[in-house]
């Protein structure tokens, strides 16, 4: 009795071996594979980015980069802001940011008292933290964590260096200013002239203008009245070259002015592509948006703390009608 029982006991232990072994075998040998370990995890962060010039190609490029860096942080990220800068509703996508306890604003900076009491007032008694992309305003007057862009000042350098290279050491060169001058172009207008004091047979002009077409058209005709020997034009405010190369081509012939602008407006690689201006800065603004969501995040996480309160400069170039060619 007790062999019979034994025998039994191995045949079951065998046929148990058997579909055991065989099961492992169709595991190893099935497409079955293990669910992939989730590359990104999703994150509470809430995140804004707000400017006032939505869908230009500039801007465009800075949402793209901020949309890419938010994907791979687990971020949630908006895009707001205005058409045809609407400073009103600009402002007013800020409050709403501000009010609804978002985690973090990333914004076109705007050199004016409403825009520095929304950030240094409204954002930091939310506890809210602030970068400026593109264009900058001075850190004690907004409270800004840092900005992330061009170096202006440097940027003005450049175009001023471009100027004395192709115009030679002498002339007369008008400076097109915004007659409400952001911080951004001041600082562009500093390089200039930091640059250009080097060389005392370069006489500047500085026209200021309002910010309409009419009003650039009529500070273009003035100019041309007034100072008829002029030889370059330099607009720090890159809205301005469209209107100022369709008047000077009205009265007179373009090329025969040295004209320099900047890529915040899609005029101007335009009129370099068609030769109508000599140079512009060309900006990096997908970094723009890359970098500064990615410092949003550094800041959200304590990862990095303090942000550098100077800035995180992006690459500019000096881009010239001939390298188009």
């Amino acid at each position: 009795m007790g062999k019979i029982v034994k025998f039994v006991s191995v045949i079951t232990c065998i046929i148990l071996f058997y579909f055991t072994l065989d099961s492992a075998v169709k595991v190893f040998n099935t497409n079955w594979k293990l669910p992939e370990e989730l590359k990104e995890e999703l994150t509470d962060k809430r995140i804004v980015l707000i400017t006032h010039e939505l869908e230009t190609p500039f801007w465009d490029s800075v949402s793209a980069g901020a949309k890419q860096q938010a994907e791979q942080a687990g971020a949630r990220l908006e895009i707001l802001g205005s058409y045809g800068n609407n400073q009103e509703d600009f402002l007013k996508q800020i409050e709403i940011a501000i009010y609804s306890k978002v985690d973090g604003i990333i914004v076109q900076g705007v050199d004016t008292e409403e825009f520095k009491e929304l950030t240094k007032v409204k954002a930091s008694s939310y506890g809210v933290p602030v970068i400026t992309v593109a264009n900058d305003v001075p850190m004690a007057e907004s409270l800004r964590r840092t900005y992330v862009g061009s170096d202006q000042i440097l940027a003005g350098r450049m175009i001023a260096e471009q100027l004395v290279e192709d115009m030679g050491e002498s002339g007369e060169v008008v400076l097109v200013i915004d007659r409400t001058q952001e911080f951004y172009q001041a600082q562009r207008l500093k390089g200039i002239q930091e640059y250009l004091s080097n060389y005392p047979e370069i006489k500047l002009i500085e026209a200021e203008t309002e910010d309409t077409r009419e009003q650039v058209i009529a500070t273009t005709k003035d100019l041309l009245n007034r100072i008829p020997d002029v030889d370059a034009f330099i607009t720090l405010n890159a809205k301005f070259a469209d209107d100022l190369v369709e008047e000077i081509d009205r009265r007179s012939n373009v090329e025969a002015f040295y004209i320099y602008s900047f890529d915040d407006d899609p005029s101007s690689l335009s009129l370099l592509e068609e030769g109508k201006i000599d140079g512009m800065i060309e900006q990096s603004p997908s970094m723009m948006g890359e970098l500064s969501v990615e410092l949003m995040m550094n800041w959200l996480n304590r990862e990095v703390l303090p942000l550098n309160l100077d800035g995180y400069l992006t690459d500019i170039q000096m881009v010239k009608q001939v390298d188009d060619e």
